[in-house]
């Protein structure tokens, strides 16, 4: 029998992504006719180099032979991918290659080795080693936090809101201003615009800043914020000045007022950088005059100088009219040439904005589109970002793959190297999430694609995952959670929601949802409205505005429940930093624990005094009730019935006695060792 399998202390240790410099042992079985074993492994990351080492036979048997091998991991960060390959007993090479979704990533034998390069149909499957920088380190107050996302014009006015003042702030004939804050969002816009997504509710910093104790109850230490600098649209990510404050929102003075109050409450602020492009209508570009001095797009018109010119790339069609690069063919958003010294002193350099923001007190920023910045950007963005903050900044990016193997543009990106991110937005652990809790997914395939992020990513980043369930850009999970059907047209997606029917199942699997997020690694991000089961399919209907004063009893169960599961990982550093394992993943049953070593030390080696030394998460998904045996830290399932359980979230345990629990159907438990 041929067997390797990467996540098996047998057979790679040590486990996972390893820093530059260090060793790996890798075993590999044979049936006992099996001659010329070889590792086979390419290594690099914007190219790649091919090398064949021979396995040592270290033990044999009537049926079968080991080999090993110990390798010595480069200097230089990057990806090496590995196989095996022998000679079977009619004189032909064979390969061993990596297989999809085994429990501890095993792998199958093959006639053709695995296919690695970045433009490559990625089948047969390598193993990977993700080999990163030996000094990689990430802040301490990003692993395992506590994370809410705001999009700001949504959230909440302040008390002193008036809509005269709103609309007065910014007269603008694309513009439509909400006076009602409980009507929906706009789907056509203005005659003689079309829609634009120019329409406003009058959401701002200071409706944040009233909020904030809101959002301690549900344990928030890190608030990120979508785009708050000036731009023409309410999602702003067409950014017109970088170095002020959206006036609807409150301007900068709002800013510092809600940062002030922030961290006296123990919340860092993350704010959204939008680098890739800016807005047509701002101050760098200009094209409609609206700011003043000499645009980009002038500049080109009409030859005269400008400082931003350089920031963009113009040409003429064949029919002579003007034409510039812009993110994804749209015209409102012209591409910046991001390797632009001028650009990049702009961002980087002193009074630039990595330091006006920092200086105001953001605590990190959020890349918007990772993927389309070069990797040297995102490289110097993480130097100046740290520099300006005794290394204590958050750089998180948006990559909604396997950030670790990410390609575009023809290359593998430097994003889980050490250089680059801390770590990015958990758009992977969002699809297992809701594949799994659908049903889409068992048990089995969701342990063993999570186990495969966990082997590639390094500890450091995979603790800090911003693991989502909802954001600004994908539907709400609540309303996912009733299996919509996917509609194109924004007059059809609006008029998607959760059916009466389905209301109390979708409610339990958002909690389910929740409870992974809470007890699962790395920092769990609520989606503003998604603790009381905000309703919403794609943009723009995922961002409506909070119903304020107008919850339902179902809503305010709920939030009572998040607040209650909340207060687990917060009362319990465990749950943040804690090391992992998988007791369970049959089927429609999952069950993990996190845990401290037996000196009540973390994954980091950090002594932790405070809360439980574990917690034992048990997921139910199925639509029957299911029984567990639970003996020490291992759970097991068991066919015989018990009385059901009183249902409860958190039960509390001695890690000594041997008993039975009954899980509702779409129901979960938090064990918490005493």
């Amino acid at each position: 029998m041929f067997f390797h399998a990467s996540r098996s202390s047998e057979y790679r240790t040590p486990f996972g992504a390893r820093p530059t410099g260090s060793d790996v042992q890798l075993y590999f079985d044979t049936p006992a006719d099996v001659s010329n074993v070889t590792l086979c492994y390419t290594y690099g990351l914007y190219g790649f180099s091919y090398h064949e080492e021979p396995m040592c036979l270290i033990d044999k048997k009537a049926d079968r032979k080991r080999y090993q091998v110990s390798i010595m991991l480069p200097i230089e960060p990057g990806l090496l991918f590995y196989w095996f390959k022998f000679r079977d007993t009619e004189d032909r090479y064979s390969f061993y290659v990596a297989e999809a979704d085994t429990k501890l990533g095993s792998g199958k034998v093959y006639s053709e080795p695995p296919r690695v390069g970045a433009d490559e149909d990625k089948y047969p499957y390598a193993w990977q080693i993700t080999v990163y920088d030996k000094d990689f380190v990430t802040p301490e107050r990003m692993k395992g936090a506590m994370i809410y996302q705001i999009f700001p014009d949504r959230f909440s006015r302040d008390r002193n809101f008036d809509i005269k003042a709103l609309t007065d702030s910014c007269k603008r004939e694309e513009r439509i201003y909400h006076k009602d804050w409980y009507e929906d969002v706009d789907i056509e816009g203005k005659p003689s615009t079309g829609y634009l997504a120019c329409d406003f509710f009058g959401g701002s910093l200071r409706g944040i800043t009233e909020k904030l104790d809101y959002l301690k109850a549900i344990g928030i230490d890190i608030l990120y914020l979508n785009p708050i600098f000036e731009a023409r649209s309410s999602h702003r990510y067409d950014t017109a000045d970088y170095l002020n404050v959206d006036p609807i929102l409150g301007g900068n003075e709002a800013f510092d007022e809600l940062q002030r109050e922030a961290r006296s409450r123990g919340i860092t602020l993350i704010i959204d950088g939008v680098f890739s492009h800016t807005g047509a209508d701002s101050k760098y570009f200009n094209k409609f005059g609206r700011y003043e001095g000499i645009g980009a797009y002038k500049s080109y018109l009409t030859g005269e100088e400008s400082q931003y010119r350089s920031w963009y790339n113009f040409f003429r069609t064949e029919d002579g009219e003007v034409a510039y690069d812009s993110w994804w063919g749209f015209p409102d958003l012209p591409n910046v040439n991001e390797n632009s010294l001028s650009y990049r002193k702009f961002v980087f350099g002193a009074g630039g904005i990595v330091d006006t923001w920092t200086s105001r007190g953001a605590g990190g920023i959020r890349l918007d589109v990772s993927d389309e910045l070069p990797d040297s950007f995102i490289r110097q963005m993480r130097t100046s970002l740290k520099s300006y903050t005794d290394g204590e900044g958050i750089l998180v990016g948006e990559v909604w793959e396997d950030a670790s193997n990410k390609c575009s543009y023809g290359s593998y990106r430097d994003f889980m190297l050490g250089r680059t991110h801390d770590s990015v937005m958990g758009y992977t652990f969002r699809k297992c999430v809701l594949d799994f809790l659908c049903g889409y997914i068992s048990a089995e395939v969701f342990d063993s694609r999570m186990e495969g992020f966990r082997e590639r990513y390094p500890m450091q980043a995979y603790y800090c995952i911003m693991n989502l369930i909802s954001s600004h850009d994908v539907p709400r999970a609540y309303t996912m959670f009733s299996k919509p059907a996917d509609v194109e047209g924004r007059e059809l997606q609006q008029k998607i929601s959760v059916p009466d029917e389905m209301a109390e199942e979708c409610e339990r699997l958002m909690r389910m949802a929740y409870a992974i997020q809470i007890g699962y690694i790395g920092a769990a991000c609520v989606y503003y409205g998604d603790e009381i089961l905000m309703d919403g399919y794609k943009d723009p209907f995922n961002r409506r505005t909070y119903p304020w004063g107008k919850l339902t009893g179902r809503q305010n169960e709920e939030l009572l429940a998040i607040q209650e599961l909340s207060k687990l990982r917060v009362e319990n550093p465990v749950l943040r930093t804690g090391l992992y394992e998988t007791l369970l993943a049959e089927d429609d049953v999952m069950a993990f624990r996190r845990f401290l070593d037996e000196d009540r030390v973390d994954a980091f080696g950090k002594q932790i005094d405070k809360g439980s030394e574990e917690v034992i998460l048990i997921l139910n998904r199925s639509h029957k009730l299911k029984c567990f045996h639970v003996e020490g830290n291992k759970v097991k399932p068991i066919k015989t019935s018990p009385v059901p359980t009183e249902e409860k979230m958190i039960v509390p345990y001695d890690g000594r006695t041997s008993f039975d629990i009954s899980l509702a159907p779409d129901s979960f438990v938090f064990l918490v060792k005493q």
